[in-house]
Formats: structure tokens, C-alpha cells, sequence
């Protein structure tokens, strides 16, 4: 039975190892992506700083070669999408001029309904006859300046 239990206690250890073991390989593991990552960034960063033209130095005809397709490619596709950007715009423009001119015509003839109907009654805009005869002098004299001035001028 003995013999059993440390059998059993071995296999456990080589296929479960011990927590220590565990924490080093994940620390260690750990190091090696950071380590990784940090490669990666810094090449990226010296690809980003090619692409705006810095550390050109160091570059070989080729390197710049292809830096300079890679640019035009680039500028074709910022294009074809500007482009897109700019038929879509226009399509929408058509159909809000096309809605605009549905609506204009609706008012339109709403207007033209308007003024055919007779009415009776006075509108705002025009005055009833009480307010025409109130109003019986109207100055048309053009003035420019306080009016204070206009008023001594006129005494």
C-alpha cells in the first residue's frame, strides 16, 4: 500500500509540477513576450518614421525603392477612397435637391390654394382700415445718424 501511495505522489509531481516551477516558466515566458513586443514597436516605430521621410540616411536604393511604391499605393488608395467619399455625397445632395424640390412644389401650390380662397377676414399683414386712418403722415426722408441729431435738425 505504501509503495502505492509514493508512486502515486511521483507521477502527481512529474505531471503536476510543483507551483515554484509553475511561476518561473510563466515569469519567464512572460519575459520573452515582453521582449518580443518590444522588438516589434521598435520596429514599427522606425517603419513609421521612414514612412514620414525621417532617418532616410541609412537606406539602401532599394529599401528607398519600395518605401516610394509603398507610398504611392498608399496615396492611391487615400484617392479612390476620397473619391468615394465625395460620389456619395453628391448622390445624397441629388436625392435632398430632389426632396427639396418635391417639398417646394407641395408649398407652392399650397400658396396658389391660398390665394384663390377669398377671404373675408383682414390678415396681419395687411391693416384693417381703423389703423389706415390713424396713420396719416409718413416720413420718407432718408437720414443717417443718432436720431437725436435728426430731431434738432428738424426744430
Amino acid at each position: 500500500m505504501q509503495e502505492t501511495i509514493v508512486r502515486y505522489q511521483r507521477h502527481t509531481r512529474q505531471t503536476h509540477p510543483t507551483d515554484e516551477t509553475t511561476a518561473e516558466e510563466s515569469m519567464q515566458s512572460l519575459k520573452e513576450e515582453a521582449a518580443i513586443l518590444t522588438k516589434r514597436i521598435e520596429t514599427i516605430e522606425a517603419s513609421k518614421r521612414r514612412l514620414l521621410g525621417e532617418n532616410l540616411a541609412s537606406c539602401t536604393l532599394e529599401e528607398l525603392q519600395q518605401l516610394e511604391n509603398q507610398l504611392e499605393r498608399s496615396v492611391s488608395k487615400v484617392r479612390s477612397r476620397k473619391s468615394q467619399v465625395f460620389c456619395e455625397q453628391i448622390r445624397q445632395l441629388r436625392d435632398k435637391e430632389k426632396r427639396l424640390a418635391a417639398e417646394n412644389a407641395r408649398l407652392a401650390e399650397q400658396c396658389a390654394l391660398r390665394t384663390k380662397e377669398p377671404s373675408n377676414q383682414p390678415t396681419e399683414d395687411t391693416p384693417s382700415e381703423d389703423t389706415n386712418s390713424q396713420i396719416s403722415e409718413v416720413e420718407t426722408d432718408l437720414f443717417i445718424g443718432l436720431p437725436e441729431s435728426r430731431i434738432k435738425r428738424v426744430n
